[in-house]
């Protein structure tokens, strides 16, 4: 019965939270999102009026928010921001080539196999997830796409993400981008 109350006792918490970013690291965050959603909206301008191809995805504004935000984390390095969403699109390409009369089942089974295999591949990575859902659950321009998608726009975008940041999170001295590359 102990055993009982001490899970619901974890439950409660008991750290306190971290430490609010300083100013410099604020405005540096909002400027560095800003350059690197912009040229991946560029980049989607301009491939869709060339070649037809999409560029701009939902979860790179959570990669953002990660790269720009929390670059500390081991969410937001290079490997997990590119690997995750890579290996994320490679899979949701996958699962729906055989699950792709039932998208809800699609996308149960993409995000779910996504965390497993970035969990194994040391690649987690948020909005993996999301790229996950949105390859396997998503319409019929990223399904027509197979696995051209895992390039672009998941590989292309993310890459862009992570120069930007390690341009703009090293520009303070007493910060650095990345923590690690592999």
């Amino acid at each position: 019965m102990k055993e009982y109350f001490k899970y619901f006792v974890k439950m409660r918490g008991g750290g306190s939270p971290p430490p609010a970013p300083k100013t410099p690291e604020i405005l540096l965050g909002f400027v560095g999102a800003c350059i690197a959603l912009y040229l991946v909206g560029w980049l989607h301008t301009l491939s869709m009026d060339i070649a037809g191809l999409p560029f701009v995805i939902a979860p790179f504004g959570a990669s953002a928010v990660l790269v720009f935000g929390a670059f500390r984390s081991p969410l937001a390095q290079p490997r997990n921001v590119v690997g995750g969403h890579v290996l994320s699109a490679l899979v949701g390409v996958t699962v729906y080539q055989f699950v792709s009369h039932d998208p809800t089942i699609a996308a149960t089974l993409a995000v779910a196999t996504a965390i497993a295999l970035m969990h194994l591949t040391k690649t987690l990575h948020p909005p993996g997830g999301a790229t996950a859902f949105v390859t396997a659950a998503g319409g019929a321009a990223v399904h027509s796409l197979g696995y051209w998608y895992v390039l672009l726009p998941c590989a292309a975008g993310s890459i862009v993400l992570v120069v930007i940041g390690v341009l703009v999170n090293n520009l303070p001295s007493e910060q650095k981008y990345p923590q690690f590359w592999f």
